[in-house]
């Protein structure tokens, strides 16, 4: 997997803490200017995607995550990437690929909550809905660990389990 300079995470952390979500243009351009600087950079590569998904070009942003993904981002990073992919690829109805990537970031990292919640929602777009409210219902017996919910983890556990058992007959 490719290293990326520190000091070149540090100027793409600038520039996204710079960004404004109503005006993305600069951030583009700007990302851009450093992609020409760092063509084959994973990082780079999914930061761009990423200024491109939000200002509302997803399809130019896949092309840019896919580079990313193929470029060997790792870490947290990689999880991002795959999140935000999976997630343009539903909002581009394309919904077995967005829940490929999200199985892939479920798999790799089956602790995240917020790759949960995306592939729930994903799984809703599909047309899976009793799939996605048992994967947001396990998701709150995981990680809601307040008395209130405690007293029913059995049975919300068990509701998710046959919620699971109706999408995959």
């Amino acid at each position: 997997m490719p290293q990326t300079d520190p000091a070149l995470l540090e100027r793409l952390a600038e520039l996204f803490a710079a960004r404004d979500r109503d005006d993305m243009a600069p951030t583009v351009q700007a990302l851009l200017a450093v992609l020409t600087e760092h063509p084959d950079d994973p990082h780079v590569l999914y930061e761009v995607g990423g200024a491109f998904d939000t200002s509302g070009e997803e399809q130019t942003a896949a092309g840019y995550y896919e580079r990313a993904l193929d470029a060997g981002l790792g870490g947290d990073t990689l999880r991002r990437c795959l999140l935000q992919y999976g997630s343009t690829l539903r909002n581009l109805g394309r919904f077995d690929e967005s829940l490929a990537a999200l199985d892939r970031a479920v798999e790799l990292f089956p602790d995240s909550e917020s790759v949960r919640v995306w592939h729930a929602l994903s799984l809703h777009a599909a047309g899976r809905s009793d799939a996605a409210v048992a994967e947001l219902m396990e998701v709150a017996a995981d990680r809601i660990r307040t008395p209130d919910l405690l007293r029913y983890e059995a049975a919300i556990r068990g509701n998710a389990e046959y919620l699971r058992s109706l999408d995959r007959a």
